[in-house]
């Protein structure tokens, strides 16, 4: 069946897992955006019970998903005591470094220390048509590159922000960012898919989000031959080449993010509901798509046994112990409910993975 898993022969070892996390997008609908808000909070207090160790969000601008995932993460913060919150990804065109990291570092102080924010760079999507509502001023001078992501790592480590500092009159003014989180400099991941991406990464210690994009290149590809085009086998690149170049080199931090639907205690409408939806992505991942030559893996559908299968198959996840399973993106709450259920009692175990708290 299109996208689903096929039991085989059996698979290589890999490392048992020892971190899981989810990924959600947070959809709501236009006329009740709250009840849409609110069903990803009650998601992450689920994964939390579930024993998850982490709860991802995406970023969504001007669409029905959530747009200010700081803020949600401020709110499940205060919903949760354990489950580490990280985003996935704020793409950084949208934002300015210093007043996300003030954001950042207030939110993970409320949280106990538990924020692990997720960014990338790269232009706003559409942006010929947002720049004058975004950038009215500043449009063609801004830079959306590497240097945008090392101005919000120097503000959250504690870099000056300005060379002025002291009392004036009753008000006293730090020359830092504040409030200053010490830990949170540690919890800065960049999500990226290329090689550069992944290079730049591990020079700068930050943490290494790959998810099921990533673009179509390889050793082979840098040095003029053949080019990779195996999924797989792209990824494993990259991770190698983050920690090729990472302060930690082997244990690097490295987060996986395929998407990932067990049908263990799945009714048989969500089973053909499930399958659907990979076979009608499945053609994107037969070939690199677009001029940016971006690689899609198959969605993974099936039982958690069938599923752990594949993923033992899988080169990337055999060098990686944690992950941050994708959501799909049009579900309902309960088909939710089921996933994550199915992914901490049935997957997670099948991989060698106990619950925050088990034994």
């Amino acid at each position: 069946m299109d996208g689903s898993v096929e039991a085989g022969t059996a698979a290589p070892a890999s490392r048992p897992l020892r971190r899981l996390g989810f990924l959600t997008i947070g959809l709501f609908d236009e006329a009740d955006p709250r009840r849409g808000h609110e069903s990803t909070l009650e998601i992450i207090e689920l994964g939390e019970r579930l024993g998850f160790d982490s709860a991802w969000l995406r970023h969504r601008h001007l669409q029905y998903g959530i747009s200010s995932p700081v803020a949600v993460l401020a709110a499940a913060s205060q919903r949760t005591s354990r489950i580490e919150l990280g985003t996935a990804v704020i793409p950084l065109g949208w934002e300015n470094p210093l007043r996300l990291a003030e954001d950042l570092a207030t939110v993970d102080l409320l949280s106990g220390g538990r924020i692990n924010p997720g960014v990338s760079v790269g232009p706003p999507m559409h942006y010929d048509t947002v720049k004058s509502a975004l950038y009215p001023d500043t449009a063609d001078a801004e830079d959306f590159g590497f240097a945008r992501v090392r101005r919000l790592l120097g503000f959250v480590r504690g870099e000056a922000a300005t060379d002025f500092s002291g009392t004036e009159g009753f008000e006293v003014f730090s020359d830092r960012v504040q409030p200053h989180s010490p830990g949170l400099g540690g919890r800065m991941w960049y999500g990226g898919g290329s090689l550069r991406s992944a290079r730049w990464a591990g020079e700068n210690g930050m943490n290494f989000l790959t998810s099921s994009v990533v673009k179509a290149e390889g050793p082979e590809a840098v040095d003029g031959a053949a080019e990779a085009v195996d999924f797989a086998g792209v990824q494993l690149a990259h991770v190698r080449e983050f920690r090729a170049h990472h302060p930690d080199g082997e244990r690097a931090r490295v987060s996986q993010g395929l998407v990932v639907i067990p049908t263990d205690s799945a009714t048989p409408e969500q089973r053909a509901k499930y399958e659907a939806y990979a076979a009608k992505r499945l053609p994107r991942t037969a070939a690199p798509q677009g001029p940016g030559r971006l690689l899609f893996a198959p969605d993974l559908v099936g039982t958690s046994a069938e599923i752990a299968e594949r993923l033992r198959a899988h080169v990337a996840f055999r060098e990686i112990d944690e992950v941050a399973f994708a959501l799909p993106f049009t579900f309902e709450h309960e088909d939710y409910v089921q996933i994550l259920t199915d992914i901490a009692t049935k997957l997670g175990p099948e991989l060698g993975w106990s619950p925050a708290g088990g034994g």
